[in-house]
């Protein structure tokens, strides 16, 4: 096995990347502050912060005006995701926390694209299986239980447009599908993994990006 290169992501070196990445916004920073001040036990759900600029880059570049998210928290994600689509785009949101995405919806609301995110709080499979059949969506982002992620999977990319991408988060679950032992969500993520790789569908990365990033694009 080859390895490109071995850079360690310092503290130092993590900051520079922020650094030479767009800035997270006012609303989006409030809302990221927000967030580990009132569920610091929970603030591991958000997602990391050089992944609000990557969204958005993606949302922009495959011209989305459709994009559906399952898993939102406390909307960091969908705010930016939202704030990329056109006036006329709609993010369709999945939770089942009306508490956690109160949150959300305020920073929604200040960021001026609460009209672009249309919150469904109910079971995700339920809000993705009442979804057209057709293929619709442009866009997706999957970060929710990680024990649901092959059945989230299996109700989206039907529903994909072609060339409509999918990015699904934290793909590596703390090095955790290195391990033969694995339980839990690590098993799970291991399987979902194994399930994308073998899903001819949809062309498919795994990157090293925060707790890891798969992007697979419909064909």
């Amino acid at each position: 096995m080859t390895k490109g290169n071995d850079t360690t992501i310092t503290a130092e070196l993590y900051a520079y990347m922020l650094a030479h990445n767009p800035p997270l916004d006012p609303v989006q920073r409030e809302l990221v502050d927000t967030t580990y001040a009132r569920f610091p036990d929970h603030a591991g759900m958000q997602s990391a912060e050089e992944q609000a600029p990557l969204l958005a880059f993606l949302v922009r570049l495959v011209g989305a005006r459709h994009v559906v998210e399952v898993g939102t928290f406390t909307g960091f994600s969908a705010l930016a995701m939202a704030q990329a689509l056109p006036a006329d785009g709609t993010l369709i949101a999945c939770d089942i926390s009306e508490e956690w995405t109160a949150y959300g919806r305020e920073a929604w609301a200040k960021a001026g694209v609460a009209d672009r995110v249309d919150l469904r709080i109910a079971p995700a499979l339920d809000t993705l299986r009442a979804m057209p059949d057709e293929p619709h969506i442009d866009f997706a982002y999957l970060d929710a239980d990680k024990g649901g992620y092959i059945a989230y999977w299996e109700e989206l990319v039907p529903r994909m447009r072609r060339g409509g991408v999918i990015a699904t988060d934290n793909v590596l679950f703390h090095g955790g599908v290195t391990d033969p032992e694995a339980t839990g969500p690590a098993a799970a993520i291991k399987e979902f993994n194994d399930h994308v790789s073998a899903d001819d569908r949809m062309d498919s990365v795994l990157l090293t990006v925060s707790d890891g990033l798969t992007l697979s694009r419909k064909k």
